[in-house]
């Protein structure tokens, strides 16, 4: 059987399978495992998703026509090179399912639509949403409204649901689980979509995983710079982030810093994607940055075998380079690369929930 990855089945099936399979809830299932192996690769054939699921010839021919009837699946495209006719791929349609995404950040919101591959259909930026009256809240639910209807009316029946996507401050001293559940509740009551709640970072990686460029890992190392460094280890596909969320003062705070104490300009810092001019103070940042990690990276390749380091970024293309080609002088041994999300990570990986939710099966079944 596969590994798969991050979101369980929703509780009925879980206890369908838990005591005794009717045929609704082994199809279901099976679904789950096909759509899982589809949102993991590319595309799959049907030889190989046989191979990794123990499912037969024909229960796999049943799937592949049902999730095409619904519009979720396509035929890809004809690999030839092989004894005997070409063998035709099963993919994921693009059109298949639709998702919003909303990363609450420091400075500002991101509010992304992404289709069921993880392109972006629509990406707007806005102030942080406010609880007080007569803030922005308006704005907020009118920009998630847009992003919703940038779907065609026949197709908003394919909007899996809202990701909410918080960083640990986001709770202002209150309990995580607490703020998280009532803004969850807000946004639903707001919006008629279901809203699924994650961490930042923790999504963000999710994001990685499915839409990026550590799709093909199983075990690597996930690195945000933002305001601070974060990092979050996935092994077996499973996103661990210990005990406690850690992070660590050598990000984008801790630069703005170094750039106003020298009298050096810095609302640049927090465009995203804009150009940085060449500086040697951020030189000299992203040689620490790069420091720091080595010896996050260390202290971990002591216990567990990497096959990568994703770095991951709002800030621009050359900096994230730039920090990857330094760390990999510094761990040979472990394939440093940036992400090939280079638009709003956090949003997407928000947008990722309901797929995950939806559509993947339980982690290690």
């Amino acid at each position: 059987m596969p590994d798969m990855r991050f979101a369980p089945p929703n509780p009925l099936r879980i206890a369908d399978r838990a005591t005794g399979l009717n045929a609704v809830s082994v199809r279901s299932y099976n679904e789950r495992l096909l759509l899982s192996l589809l949102l993991q690769n590319s595309e799959i054939t049907r030889l190989e998703v046989g191979e990794r699921t123990g499912l037969s010839a024909q229960t796999i021919s049943v799937l592949v026509r049902s999730l095409e009837q619904e519009g979720l699946v396509q035929k890809g495209e004809a690999q030839k090179g092989r004894v005997g006719p070409p063998t035709v791929p099963v993919a994921l349609n693009p059109e298949g399912a639709f998702s919003v995404g909303i990363s609450v950040g420091i400075k500002r919101t991101d509010v992304v639509l992404i289709d069921f591959v993880g392109a972006i259909r629509y990406h707007m930026q806005l102030p942080n949403p406010q609880p007080e009256r007569d803030s922005n809240q308006t704005m907020f639910i009118d920009t998630i409204r847009q992003a919703v209807n940038i779907v065609p009316k026949n197709a908003q029946k394919r909007l899996a649901g809202i990701g909410l996507a918080l960083p640990s401050s986001a709770s202002a001293g209150r309990e995580e689980k607490d703020y998280f559940d009532s803004l969850q509740k807000e946004v639903e009551e707001l919006t008629g979509y279901s809203v699924f709640v994650q961490n930042d970072i923790t999504a963000a990686a999710g994001g990685e995983s499915m839409f990026g460029i550590a799709k093909p890992f199983s075990d690597y190392l996930y690195f945000y710079i933002g305001a601070n460094l974060h990092s979050r280890l996935v092994l077996k596909h499973q996103i661990h982030h210990g005990n406690s969320v850690v992070s660590f003062d050598v990000g984008v705070a801790s630069l703005e810093s170094m750039l106003t104490a020298a009298g050096a300009p810095t609302d640049h810092l927090w465009q995203p994607l804009a150009p940085w001019p060449e500086n040697g103070l951020v030189f000299d940042w992203e040689g620490r940055l790069a420091e720091k990690m080595h010896d996050i990276v260390k202290s971990l390749t002591q216990f567990v075998e990497l096959e990568a380091v994703i770095v991951s970024s709002f800030v621009p293309a050359s900096v994230s380079r730039n920090v990857c080609v330094s760390l990999q002088k510094l761990v040979p041994e472990v394939a440093v690369m940036p992400t090939s999300i280079l638009s709003a990570p956090k949003a997407v990986g928000a947008a990722s929930l309901p797929f995950m939710s939806r559509f993947m099966v339980e982690s290690g079944v």
